[in-house]
């Protein structure tokens, strides 16, 4: 298997390790890294991951597009125009459903942070994995380039990339790398917002473990549950939205451990220690009357706690 899966002190640290093709995706690859992502989800030890390629040329060259064996060009397009129509069980628009139910095992959105360290090429399947499955992206000054793949090819894709894109940059910069399809290093990229940072290729994998360890001491029901609000409504009408998020953010204070931790360490003027902790359920409170009713509806109503 060529993805590398490591994990340290909260942090999981995955590698696509086929560096003499490009670190490209076909279906084995695919597959591999679908299960990876499934156990870094599932792992509660884990709390952000590192994603990179190995070598200094290529982050992710793209999606293997040789023909399996057997297979001829004819039968190919049969089994694509069949997939369009009558897609298998189980699958989202014709991809096995791996880890996150709504894009498929290509792309997923897993509910933890995800680092990429783009060392080199991210094209086609490289560049759609960036805006599907990671939040924060740090890219090398001197190996990253981008290159979407897709018109100069003659086709639209079947993945998500062209939507994700144009969801997370300006209209005018999207459209110009969907229409021209043509490459752009990394200060383009952060010109246009793709990339958080650009650094130097030696200290690339430093500046995204800096980060990584900072998410590690942050409370992590609360890091997951921001990232899946963010995502799950972020179409949502905004007054919809908050209401969402009120209602997660009651639900973790009184079900995590963490919103007492982050108080009492804020009282006691300490660095807080967070776990992840889930409550055991509690009893009923008792309803105050009298006087403590009539003070505790005047803070209620004043909306000063």
């Amino acid at each position: 298997m060529t993805i590398d899966y490591e994990k340290r002190d909260g942090v999981a640290y995955i590698t696509l390790n086929n560096p003499a093709k490009a670190n490209v995706m076909d279906r084995q690859h695919s597959d591999a890294l679908a299960e990876v992502w499934t156990d870094m989800w599932e792992d509660r030890d884990i709390r952000c991951a590192i994603l990179t390629g190995a070598g200094d040329k290529h982050f992710c060259g793209g999606h293997k597009l040789t023909l399996a064996p057997g297979i001829t060009e004819e039968e190919r397009e049969y089994l694509q125009t069949r997939r369009a129509f009558w897609p298998n069980g189980q699958t989202v628009n014709g991809e096995k459903i791996g880890v996150d139910g709504r894009m498929g095992d290509h792309y997923p959105r897993v509910w933890k942070p995800v680092i990429a360290a783009i060392n080199g090429w991210a094209a086609g399947a490289g560049f759609y994995t960036l805006l599907s499955s990671t939040d924060i992206r740090i890219a090398s000054a001197e190996n990253a380039r981008f290159k979407f793949a897709l018109l100069s090819q003659g086709w639209l894709g079947h993945g998500p990339g062209a939507t994700l894109l144009t969801r997370q940059i300006r209209y005018a910069d999207a459209m110009r790398i969907l229409l021209t399809d043509e490459p752009f290093d990394a200060a383009e990229a952060y010109r246009i917002g793709i990339v958080n940072e650009v650094v130097p290729h030696d200290q690339l994998m430093a500046r995204a473990e800096k980060i990584a360890r900072h998410i590690v001491t942050l409370p992590p029901v609360a890091v997951r549950m921001m990232k899946e609000f963010v995502i799950r409504f972020a179409d949502v009408p905004t007054d919809q939205a908050w209401q969402v998020q009120t209602m997660m953010n009651a639900f973790m204070i009184h079900a995590t451990m963490d919103g007492e931790e982050g108080r009492r360490a804020f009282s006691e003027k300490r660095p807080p220690n967070f776990t992840g902790g889930l409550r055991h359920r509690g009893e009923a409170w008792e309803e105050p009357t009298g006087e403590d009713a009539e003070r505790l509806n005047r803070v209620f109503k004043s909306g000063d706690f």
